[in-house]
């Protein structure tokens, strides 16, 4: 008999469910997916998080359990109530995902956390990261999120929102955030917001994948966003590390893929703190799980649950 934990990952353009062992594999044919988007109301939204859930756990092999259920979110997130607020989904404001999950699978412990905190448990069991003491996760895609394990584990603080980097203001730069701030990381090197400034410019494209095609291609001004968007990553980690000694971060989502030089740029803004040697050293690598990261830390808060906080 397989233990399987329900895992699910929210954020601001989909939902995904996904059914995960013990060693982090994801069943095949368990992994189902649904919009959400920021023009979804939250009828719309409840129904697409049910449904992936409900497919999932449609999957379950017979004799097999499911031994509880992992949710990472995009945030903010409330996490002793069980209430999502992500912030490129307006209509949801402390939806109560939590109780939701609970009545569609009784019986078991069902946990969330900020999807940032999922995708560093992640790459701290089989990502890029395996065992690291100081670890910083981050996703760059619809928006920026982040989570931290120091001293070996997962640090989510009292509303469950540590670690969110993508609205820490980096310097130099003046574009507005939803959260309230200006120059956040997220408003400059998100893969929408860094598309929008593209465009601004003169570009002619429209989507993520549009502007890898233009930077491979040599465009400057693509050239330019990427830039642009890794300066303030670099600088955003460098920050981050000044305040807790990271040793390592691991960063993955959709927008990461835009070019592998991504991170040399990001290690390179890094490098401007070189008379901080302890904030210089550390380094930025590529999530080693593709598009299941999020999955596999969402499980991670059942299967590693020594880890997290």
């Amino acid at each position: 008999m397989t233990a399987w934990v329900l895992a699910v990952d929210l954020g601001g353009t989909k939902i995904e469910s996904a059914l995960v062992d013990e060693q982090g594999r994801l069943l095949p044919g368990s992994r189902f997916r649904a919009p959400t988007g920021g023009q979804s109301d939250s009828a719309a939204l409840e129904s697409s998080a049910v449904s992936v859930i409900e497919q999932a756990l449609a999957a379950l092999p017979a004799g097999d359990e499911i031994v509880g259920v992992g949710i990472g979110s995009a945030g903010p997130i409330t996490v002793a109530e069980g209430l999502v607020s992500p912030l490129n989904l307006p209509a949801w404001r402390d939806y109560p995902l939590k109780a939701l999950a609970e009545r569609i699978v009784p019986g078991v412990p069902v946990v969330l956390r900020m999807d940032g905190e999922c995708i560093t448990l992640a790459e701290h069991w089989i990502g890029s990261a395996p065992g690291a003491e100081n670890l910083m996760g981050m996703v760059v895609s619809t928006g920026i999120g982040g989570g931290l394990i120091l001293g070996g584990r997962a640090v989510a603080g009292p509303t469950g929102n540590a670690g969110h980097i993508g609205h820490v203001e980096v310097g130099g730069f003046d574009d507005p955030c939803l959260c309230g701030g200006t120059g956040c990381v997220e408003a400059i090197a998100s893969g929408p917001h860094t598309t929008a400034w593209a465009r601004s410019q003169g570009w002619a494209g429209t989507t993520g994948e549009d502007l890898a095609a233009s930077y491979a291609a040599g465009d400057p001004i693509a050239i330019s966003a990427v830039r642009r968007s890794a300066t303030a990553i670099g600088q955003a980690i460098a920050s981050a590390t000044a305040l807790v000694d990271l040793d390592i971060v691991a960063i993955g989502g959709g927008f990461s893929h835009v070019t592998p030089d991504l991170f040399d740029l990001v290690q390179d803004a890094i490098a401007k703190r070189a008379p901080f040697p302890f904030v210089a050293k550390v380094r930025v690598v590529p999530s080693a799980l593709s598009g299941e990261g999020p999955l596999i830390g969402a499980a991670a808060l059942i299967h590693r649950a020594d880890y997290r906080s």
